[in-house]
């Protein structure tokens, strides 16, 4: 039995080392081509690993365009994440600790629009949403991707949340309000100290969404300074100049440096995070 159980271990580790290398094949194809000369990417006959390391697609990438190094789509690509993350923490948090300990009238109507908004896909809001921003004058700002993430638009951290804040024990919501705590008193000196894993889980989710949030930028960003980084790629593809492959890859490789650093950073708490809530919901 000891036998048969190490060779079913040993079939098992391969066959999931296989699907790994599989799924992380085109992210390692990207790094490495990123440091390959240019004519040397595409051939189908060149291999994997570069034969000739070269820096000059990271050199000619970071240049930018019209004036515009890639740092200052980086610093784009930061304000914008930043900012829609602590908006979406600040006002999901609020809104979870109220649908999950305060007892108002249509609080289970509120909860169950707060789910709907999790099952409506977000391209049949598109239309109406951007009509509504022009008529705002937001089109051509940063403001349509930023200031609608402080009103807790997205459903699924209100929920992820509330199971956080609901393993929480009451009796110490009590205990504050004998000592004549409000309920922000409560929130911001107990229940949100508490939640800090919730929060860190919650915080890596969207910050690697809106970095990623290609569409966005594409339909409210329409000056080349403006371009977060998902949108300036896309300048080294222009059908009119030519497209510069090399310079592509090395920039989408720095592109994904940021989310990877806070994912390996994080990573305890988001498992905490994710663990806690899935077993306290």
């Amino acid at each position: 039995m000891t036998t048969e159980k190490r060779i079913k271990n040993i079939i098992y580790h391969v066959l999931v080392a296989l699907g790994g290398f599989i799924m992380i094949y085109p992210l390692l194809w990207m790094v490495l081509s990123s440091f390959k000369p240019t004519d040397m990417i595409l051939p189908t006959a060149s291999s994997l690993i570069p034969k000739e390391f070269t820096l000059r697609n990271y050199i000619q990438g970071w240049k930018g365009f019209m004036g515009y190094s890639f740092g200052t789509f980086f610093i784009n690509s930061f304000i914008i994440s930043l900012s829609s993350t602590f908006g979406t923490l600040f006002s999901s948090s609020l809104v979870a600790f109220a649908l999950q300990r305060l007892q108002f009238k249509g609080r289970k109507i509120l909860f169950t629009l707060v789910l709907s908004t999790m099952m409506l896909p977000a391209q049949i809001l598109m239309i109406p949403q951007f009509m509504w921003f022009r008529h705002l004058n937001w089109v051509g700002t940063y403001y349509p991707m930023i200031l609608p993430y402080f009103f807790a638009i997205q459903g699924f951290f209100v929920y992820l949340i509330m199971n956080f804040i609901g393993g929480i024990p009451k009796s110490l919501d009590e205990a504050a309000k004998i000592d004549g705590c409000s309920y922000y008193q409560i929130f911001f000196q107990i229940i949100l100290p508490l939640i800090v894993p919730a929060l860190v889980t919650s915080a890596i989710f969207s910050f690697i969404w809106r970095w990623d949030d290609y569409l966005s930028a594409l339909l409210y960003v329409n000056r080349a300074s403006m371009r977060p980084v998902a949108l300036a790629l896309q300048l080294f593809n222009d059908p009119s100049s030519g497209s510069d492959i090399g310079s592509t890859l090395a920039m989408s490789t720095l592109s994904i440096v940021p989310a990877t650093i806070i994912f390996l950073v994080f990573q305890k708490s988001l498992v905490e995070g994710i663990a806690s809530t899935g077993i306290k919901g």
